[in-house]
Order: C-alpha cells, then sequence, then structure tokens
C-alpha cells in the first residue's frame, strides 16, 4: 500500500470521526440569542433568569450582561434549562421562540409547552458542574471612632445551591462591637435550609436558626424546624411566600448552667421586590408561639435593602431585630442590631 494511499485513508478516517463528534461539540459551544422589543439582539451564554434579570455571557465583555427580562421578545437556544412559571410549574428542555413574546418548551420528542414571557419567572440551565449551580456573597463593614477607641465590625455571609428539584441556602452573619469602658458587644446569627419543590405553588421546608448575642444573654441557639410553604406571589417583580409548620428549640443561656428545650409551632412569611432599577428589598419575619412554655412567644425580624454596582460589587443596609417575650433573668426581651456593608456575589 502506498503512502498516498495510506494518507488518503487517514484523511478520510479523521473526517469521519470529525462528522461523528462535532454535533456534540458545536452543541456545547453552541451560543444562545436573545432579541429585544427594540429589534436589538444579543449573542452568548445564558447563566440565569432570576428577580426579573436575564444575565448572559458574551465573548467580547468580561462582566456578565444584566437585562431585565420583560425586554425580551424571544429566546433561541439549543441547550436544555429549567423553567418555573408564576403559576409555580416546572418542567424543563429546550426553548425557542415561533412567535414574539412566546417560548416554547420541548421536553420530548411529541411534548412541548408554550408561555408567555411575562409568565416565566426562573430559567436556569441544567448543567452538570457544582460551580453552575452554585452562588454566593459576602460583604463586610469597618468603623472606628477615636472617642473611647470605639470599634465595630461586620460580616456577612450567604451561599445557594440549585438543583432541578432541591435548593440549599446558607448564611452567616457577624458583629463584634467593643469600647474602652464598655462590655464588649457579640453577635452571631445564621441558618442552613433546604426547600423541595412540591407541586405548583408549593414547597417542604427543614431549616436550622443559630444565634447567640450578649444583649439576651444567650450563649447559644439553635432552632430546628421542618414545614411547609406557598408561594402567594411569584411574579418578576416580586415573590411573596407564606411558611409555617413545627420546631424544636434548643438555648443556653450565660446565666444559666443548664440547656433549655422547647417545642413550638411557627409562622411566618418572606417579600422579595426586585424591580427598582439597582435597588432590591428583602423583608423576612417568623413568630415562634412555644407549645411547651406557656405564653411564650419569640419574633425574628430582617430587612435589608441591596443597591448593585458594577462587577457584581453592592451595598447593603439593613436591621435584624429578635424579641423574646419571656426572656432569661437579667436579660433584655428585645435585641436588634443595624449594618451597613459593602460586598461582592459569585454565580458563575
Amino acid at each position: 500500500m502506498t503512502s498516498n494511499s495510506l494518507q488518503m485513508k487517514l484523511s478520510l478516517y479523521l473526517f469521519i470521526v470529525f462528522l461523528l463528534l462535532s454535533p456534540a461539540i458545536f452543541a456545547q459551544n453552541a451560543l444562545d440569542s436573545v432579541v429585544f422589543q427594540n429589534n436589538n439582539y444579543l449573542v452568548g451564554e445564558i447563566k440565569s433568569l432570576e428577580k426579573g434579570v436575564l444575565t448572559m455571557k458574551t465573548p467580547f465583555s468580561k462582566e456578565n450582561f444584566k437585562i431585565k427580562w420583560l425586554q425580551v421578545t424571544e429566546l433561541y437556544s439549543e441547550k436544555s434549562f429549567l423553567l418555573t412559571t408564576k403559576a409555580g410549574f416546572k418542567d424543563y428542555g429546550k426553548v425557542k421562540t415561533l412567535e414574539k413574546g412566546q417560548i416554547k418548551l420541548l421536553v420530548a420528542k411529541d411534548v412541548e409547552y408554550q408561555y408567555a414571557i411575562e409568565d416565566i419567572v426562573a430559567i436556569k440551565p441544567l448543567e452538570s458542574s457544582f460551580l453552575s449551580r452554585f452562588n454566593a456573597a459576602l460583604d463586610m463593614g469597618f468603623s472606628l471612632t477615636r472617642s473611647r477607641n470605639q470599634r465595630q465590625f461586620t460580616l456577612r455571609s450567604r451561599f445557594g445551591y440549585t438543583s432541578k428539584k432541591w435548593s440549599f441556602d446558607a448564611s452567616y452573619n457577624k458583629l463584634y462591637a467593643s469600647q474602652e469602658g464598655a462590655e464588649t458587644i457579640r453577635r452571631g446569627d445564621g441558618y442552613l435550609t433546604s426547600l423541595y419543590s412540591l407541586n405548583k405553588d408549593w414547597l417542604g421546608i427543614a431549616r436550622i436558626d443559630y444565634l447567640y448575642n450578649t444583649e439576651q444573654l444567650i450563649d447559644i441557639r439553635l432552632n430546628n424546624k421542618i414545614g411547609i410553604g406557598n408561594y402567594l406571589l411569584n411574579s418578576n417583580r416580586m415573590q411573596w411566600t407564606a411558611l409555617g409548620g413545627i420546631s424544636y428549640n434548643l438555648e443556653n443561656f450565660d446565666s444559666e448552667i443548664s440547656r433549655k428545650r422547647s417545642v413550638e409551632t411557627w409562622i411566618g412569611t418572606e417579600l422579595n421586590i426586585f424591580d427598582i432599577k439597582k435597588v432590591s428589598l428583602n423583608s423576612t419575619i417568623f413568630a415562634y408561639p412555644s407549645l411547651t412554655e406557656r405564653n411564650r412567644i419569640r419574633v425574628d425580624y430582617r430587612f435589608d435593602i441591596k443597591y448593585d454596582l458594577p462587577l457584581d460589587f453592592y451595598l447593603k443596609t439593613g436591621t435584624t431585630i429578635n424579641y423574646d417575650r419571656q426572656p432569661v433573668g437579667g436579660a433584655s426581651s428585645l435585641d436588634y442590631v443595624f449594618q451597613t456593608t459593602f460586598g461582592w456575589s459569585f454565580s458563575k
């Protein structure tokens, strides 16, 4: 066999391999595209749709583009996405536009659904990598006053992970303040939450809340709760959720040696508003009527305002309030903190 014949066979073999592999290669690197109301368009990679904002990565910019979802009229992609609608329906498949303002979701060979753009509130690519499903935010604040050498340090953090049915969210916040001639103030709180999507607007909840603070003499409080929730309102402008269930509370106080245990019911609500230009608001309130301690009720409240800056930086200010109708002896029934911080968020 001549060398020319070998070269021809090798070339033919490589060409066949290329043809077999090229669909997967191009599918993996295929770009998504969106068309806006003014007929302009953007080509890149869809990262997510949440809180009324579509995030896209483009080859010509290091910074992700953030577009108001209601300005989009058409969307095209060869990838699979998880879609969530106002009505609480969730499904995944390939998306395309057949007419302006309408998104068609191809779930299976002969199964497809059509949704109006304004009815879609979340889009998440179904990628296998951990980082593509992970998000995080970290913000800090520090103040120093010459008078009485007053110092205050604030740390706030949040981490999240989302899959098709499950989502996990964790947070840790810390406050440390000291000054000459006064007792040092220490305060920390956090939570670990797991949510499971049920039918339509319903979800199952398992959550652990963590708290310590010197004002209420709480050495540690662990509140373990399970329950269910319902999206009362879920749109591209706001999200309002009602929650409730039962909890098991473990507490240890600075003034007591023994650990305190109690069983509580709990009800709560969370409101997110995010269609105010670069400003978003978040408010949560939880009430805990005790089942094992007569006339005791606790309330936890949080309110935050966040202002988005370029390059995923942001400014945040907010307050947290903890109330206990029956505090331990010598402790205050109310503790609150105001915080202003500068931070950065990560979402691949």
